[in-house]
């Protein structure tokens, strides 16, 4: 199930020349397909992606630091202005859920739970989300949040979410995200994980200086240098001088 099918930048030319605007991938991006329920992107560090992947969210109605579309605390604005200058194109079908995941504020979402059930106390907040999240190691509310809180017919927004999760976490996640496509549910997820990257008929962009490239998995760079680091472990570490003589 497809909710958003297309997005366009819509930047004026003389606003290209300014951060975030002129980082290569966001101004070389005219448009980008979204043909299929689980969509990734990925790239070096700096290369916007995650800039990018926020502006998505920002403009389908999430909180600029995670959460549904129910949230709107604020911690810090620290996001940029990239979201008024993309549209997003829908289908006719509409979710009936969705989420914002991102690791690097995921602390202050799960405060944000905290302090709601505080507030206004219910079994069904809690249930949701699988209890306290701050009661959990990192990875685990990661998990729990999949598990509990999404629940399917959904539109889910994920940025790098392997940062908290383990190898087999991943392989449980992977599971997850068929389960909830199977419910009609669409992920953007932006990514270094060749894991994750590895679902079956996702399709991948990735981040290149003339924009954003649709490649297949195993033409990715975290997939090669990943496959060459396991085969050749030994000769690797050689070289970047790590044994002792």
């Amino acid at each position: 199930m497809i909710y958003i099918s297309q997005i366009t930048n819509t930047v004026s030319k003389d606003l290209r020349k300014s951060y975030p605007y002129n980082v290569p991938s966001i101004n070389n991006l005219e448009q980008l397909e979204l043909r299929q329920p689980v969509t990734f992107i990925i790239g070096e560090n700096g290369t916007g992606k995650s800039t990018l992947v926020e502006s998505i969210a920002i403009n389908a109605g999430f909180n600029p630091e995670g959460g549904s579309r129910d949230f709107n605390f604020n911690t810090q604005n620290s996001h940029s202005d990239l979201f008024k200058d993309i549209r997003l194109t829908r289908t006719s079908h509409r979710n009936r859920d969705g989420y914002f995941l991102r690791a690097e504020s995921f602390y202050n979402v799960a405060s944000e739970v905290d302090r709601l059930y505080e507030d206004e106390p219910s079994d069904n907040l809690i249930k949701n989300y699988g209890g306290s999240l701050h009661e959990r190691s990192h990875g685990e509310s990661f998990l729990s949040l999949l598990q509990n809180r999404f629940g399917g017919n959904g539109l889910y927004i994920l940025d790098e979410p392997e940062s908290a999760l383990s190898v087999t976490s991943q392989f449980a996640a992977l599971k997850r995200i068929k389960d909830l496509v199977n419910r009609r549910s669409q992920f953007i997820i932006s990514t270094h994980s060749p894991i994750l990257m590895s679902y079956p008929g996702a399709e991948i962009y990735c981040i290149t200086p003339n924009g954003l490239q649709l490649t297949d998995y195993e033409n990715t760079e975290q997939f090669k240098i990943t496959k060459y680091f396991m085969n050749n472990y030994k000769g690797i570490l050689s070289e970047l001088e790590l044994y002792d003589e």
